[in-house]
């Protein structure tokens, strides 16, 4: 058990470094956001553009970047939702197997399924070096890769979940419940 622990730790480390740098994105985005209304209404007075396409979808490329990226944080800090109408009235081995159960038919499943579905757009976009119809828009196939890499470090962070929620059912509470409250 504590081998599988020693990878929920390393798995739990990469997210934390990600989810880390992801909460800087917010700033980005206001900075980003601030500047292109800014730049809209002092260009309109002056008469010059200030803003351009790149800007405006450089806030989506961020916003999807943190939407993106948050998921496997959230999950590693217990923060995504669920319904607790029964859950928090149950023991900790009781949650710990819904959460492994959860996790193997429902979250892993759905990960592999977007994944799955995502790979051909993103090979195409690659291909072509997709970028933005409009004009002095952005190169797509980064933003689409994101999508698989996410999904692929929400699997990670599921097996971390797993293997944390394992110690509780198996009674490793020490262990465990220090990992399950990082």
């Amino acid at each position: 058990m504590e081998k599988l622990l020693k990878v929920s730790r390393i798995i739990d480390a990469i997210n934390e470094i990600i989810g880390q740098i992801t909460t800087w994105l917010v700033l980005v985005l206001v900075i980003i956001g601030g500047w292109n209304v800014i730049g809209r209404y002092v260009g309109r007075l002056t008469g010059s553009s200030l803003s351009s396409n790149a800007y405006i979808e450089a806030q989506w490329y961020i916003f999807s970047l943190i939407f993106f990226f948050a998921a496997a944080y959230a999950l590693k800090h217990n923060e995504h939702v669920r319904v607790d109408v029964f859950y928090s009235k149950w023991n900790p081995r009781r949650q710990a197997l819904i959460e492994i159960l959860c996790t193997i038919f429902f979250l892993i499943p759905f990960c592999i399924l977007v994944i799955f579905y995502s790979w051909e757009a993103v090979v195409n976009s690659w291909s072509i070096w997709e970028t933005s119809s409009d004009p002095g828009g952005l190169p797509r196939y980064p933003i689409k890769t994101v999508i698989i890499i996410s999904f692929a470090l929400l699997i990670l962070q599921g097996v971390s979940q797993i293997i944390k929620n394992l110690a509780i059912f198996k009674g490793y509470t020490q262990l465990s419940e220090e990992h399950r409250n990082d």
